[in-house]
């Protein structure tokens, strides 16, 4: 079964971890109407890598990708959400493996009104390096498996997370790799900032937009899991400046930035 809502996986370069990523979602007790892979110029091992997953995908799926010029991650999302045909979009990273409930649960969890930001457990260098040789154990990640950190994060108790919600009108700690909006809403903003190139706080900067236009922060628990990979931290040399960007949306109450989804077609 295929659910209207479209699933963006942002990639560059690591074909073996979207491998992961991309057989935790063909494995969804829900599918998704659709996946977008927005990806930021990766090489020819990801690209036919995806065209084997196209063959054998119950759902459409698209390859949006352009040519690598540094890390211009906004761009690539942008790009991708216009090849959407959903009215609501989940967002996460191809480097994260998802457990078989979680398109289910974050349409549960949906509400107008709100932006949703889930949690990650992240699982440790030998487990990953494991998982990326062979595969094994994927499928039966849990909160309980070796080698997961964040256990918390990592446990799925359907009945009870209601229970854990949260609402805030704060853009902290929001991260691309578990989010989920309305399309119209993002399309209200002008969707990502393209002028944030380089690493860091693209999420945030969004989110402090969706906060200014009223769409307050739904903080889900115990539903929507994810296994994050390990890899080193990049560089994170224009991390400051981004950060400096987004105080200046919250104290100047901007909502739609001036370079973004309309504009994403400018690049190449």
């Amino acid at each position: 079964m295929a659910a209207k809502c479209s699933l963006v996986i942002s990639t560059y370069n690591w074909p073996q971890a979207l491998k992961l990523c991309l057989d935790s979602v063909l494995r969804q007790s829900v599918l998704p109407a659709e996946v977008i892979i927005a990806d930021d110029g990766s090489g020819e091992e990801t690209k036919k890598l995806i065209q084997l997953y196209q063959s054998a995908s119950p759902v459409r799926m698209v390859h949006v990708w352009h040519a690598d010029k540094g890390f211009r991650k906004s761009v690539i999302l942008n790009k991708a959400i216009q090849q959407t045909s959903s009215d609501y979009i989940i967002q996460v990273d191809g480097d994260v493996i998802l457990n078989r409930y979680f398109i289910a649960d974050h349409l549960i969890a949906r509400e107008h009104g709100a932006f949703l930001r889930g949690t990650r457990a992240m699982l440790s260098q030998q487990k990953t390096a494991g998982l990326l040789a062979n595969g094994d154990g994927a499928a039966g990640l849990s909160a309980l498996s070796a080698g997961v950190q964040h256990r918390f994060n990592g446990l799925r108790l359907a009945l009870l997370s209601g229970l854990v919600v949260r609402k805030k009108m704060s853009s902290n700690s929001v991260r691309g790799s578990n989010l989920a909006y309305w399309k119209a809403d993002f399309v209200n903003i002008n969707g990502y900032n393209n002028a944030l190139q380089g690493w860091g706080h693209e999420d945030e900067e969004l989110a402090a937009r969706l906060i200014n236009l009223g769409i307050v922060k739904k903080i889900v628990k115990l539903r929507a899991v994810q296994f994050h990979l390990y890899h080193d931290e990049g560089h994170r040399q224009t991390a400051d400046n981004h950060r400096a960007e987004i105080e200046r949306i919250k104290e100047h109450k901007i909502i739609a930035c001036e370079n973004g989804y309309l504009q994403a077609a400018d690049y190449e």
